[in-house]
């Protein structure tokens, strides 16, 4: 294997590669252009009551929310930008939902000479093999473009054929302005992506935990076998990874350079619960690392993940009764609807939760109904409204003596086989009459079509729109 490492120093990179290619100018023009590149709009800024966001050098940025998609910082996010490196975010995410991490991956003559010899690379040859974990390792930490083409071979046969199926990914993720031709990101005119297709991406791929893991090792250690006959680390040339900038939460990410793409990076962040993705497009390094700094900072100190629950939680409908379990069958009266507890959304620190528009769904699968939050049309997250479980233990027939059937319990005894069953009448009742009640509450659900509000504290305050799928007109007031 011939083996070589690519040093990291933010003092001379990027004179280097400019010497090198020629595009991106001297280091004086280059810092010039991402001062001017502060000058470009920041589309969130634009929302009435929204913390205003920074300025950094990047051409095109964005801060989303992992689990909720909520968009915290947007700057040039639709515009079609080279990835470069951060490709391999969506080649690796494919790599796991197809294949084995068992699996030996073989490398082809292809596989390892179709790529530059002055890009990234571990060295692997042509002939051997390495299993598939390892290559994820090999990708995410040394940015190896020969291994992100052999794991596109073992996957789909070919690059071709693997490429095609990046593309069906990137679709069906939401991307709209993407177009892949490689596994890698080395320079093509018509491989591109944006700021937020690749937050899409980056927001599938975090959400592995497992990807997540290999995209957040600082050093990894590859050792000899039978087909692979090398023992040799790799570092991650990720700062916020490998410590060279302290940041505290950091879940993973990937860097990428080209020429023509300049630094790009994407990074994952957790902070109390609430998981942040940074995607930097088009900046010199090392601000793509402050970039990322900056915007995390913003993003933890002007929002945070709320549980919709906790503000949202008076229902009713033109009779409260129909939310409420009555207490002649069961006892007591319990709520039957409820907001699922695990709802949450993104809420700004400049903005109180009754300032939020909400739009209602009762198409929503198994939940009753599905409420949207929105500020200013920013989508802040969804919650869901669900039928609270209030059933109470099942019973069973027991077999009992004919003594205690004597002693005066309510019955039917039946000889069955040599034993007797007591059959408790008091209990068929109950069961009987549990079964109306749940013939009720369809019931419920259908006049719950008809007439439906959430009434309380913020009636009048906040406007609310009511969406039903099918054409059926009905009123909500919210």
């Amino acid at each position: 294997m011939a083996f070589f490492s690519v040093s990291f120093f933010f003092g001379s990179y990027n004179e280097a590669y400019a010497a090198k290619s020629g595009a991106a100018g001297t280091q004086e023009e280059m810092d010039q252009n991402a001062e001017a590149r502060k000058e470009l709009p920041i589309e969130t800024n634009d929302i009435p009551g929204w913390p205003a966001g920074p300025e950094i050098g990047a051409e095109a940025a964005i801060l989303m929310d992992v689990d909720t998609g909520t968009i915290l910082y947007a700057k040039n996010i639709h515009e079609e930008l080279y990835p470069a490196s951060t490709t391999k975010l969506l080649t690796c995410l494919l790599a796991d939902e197809k294949g084995n991490m068992a699996d030996m991956v073989p490398f082809s003559y292809e596989a390892v000479h179709s790529v530059p010899l002055d890009g990234s690379s571990i060295g692997m040859d042509a002939g051997q093999s390495i299993t598939l974990e390892e290559c994820l390792y090999g990708i995410m930490v040394g940015s190896a473009n020969e291994v992100a083409n052999a794991v596109a071979e073992y996957t789909s046969g070919s690059i071709e054929e693997f490429t095609k199926l990046m593309n069906e990914r990137a679709a069906e993720l939401g991307c709209t302005n993407s177009h892949f031709t490689n596994t890698n990101g080395l320079h093509d005119e018509d491989h591109y992506t944006s700021a937020y297709d690749l937050a899409l991406i980056a927001k599938e791929y975090f959400s592995n935990d497992m990807l997540a893991r290999i995209a957040n090792t600082p050093r990894y250690h590859f050792e000899p076998t039978d087909t692979q006959p090398d023992d040799f680390y790799l570092k991650n040339k990720h700062a916020l990874i490998n410590g060279e900038v302290a940041y505290e939460g950091i879940r993973g990410g990937k860097t990428g350079f080209t020429s023509d793409a300049r630094q790009t990076l994407v990074t994952c962040c957790e902070r109390a619960g609430m998981r942040l993705i940074c995607v930097i497009m088009m900046e010199e390094t090392p601000n793509q690392f402050y970039d990322t700094v900056t915007l995390f900072d913003y993003g933890y100190s002007n929002f945070s993940l709320v549980k919709v629950s906790d503000y949202e939680t008076e229902f009713t409908t033109e009779e409260k009764s129909f939310f409420k379990t009555g207490s002649d069958i069961f006892g007591n009266s319990a709520p039957f609807l409820s907001m699922n507890p695990d709802s949450r959304i993104v809420l700004p620190n400049t903005v109180s939760f009754d300032d939020l528009d909400t739009e209602v769904s009762f198409e929503t699968g198994d939940a009753v109904a599905q409420i949207g939050y929105t500020f200013h049309g920013r989508e802040l997250g969804t919650a869901l409204v669900e039928i609270v479980d209030n059933s109470q233990p099942g019973y069973e027939f027991e077999h009992v003596s004919e003594e205690e059937i004597e002693e005066g319990n309510s019955g039917i005894a039946i000889e069955r086989e040599g034993q007797t069953v007591f059959l408790n009448v008091k209990l068929i009742i109950l069961i009987v009459s549990g079964t109306a009640v749940l013939i009720g509450i369809i019931i419920v659900l259908i006049r719950l079509g008809k007439e439906y509000h959430f009434s309380g504290r913020r009636e009048g305050k906040r406007r609310r729109k009511f969406h039903r799928h099918g054409g059926r007109n009905g009123d909500l007031y919210l």
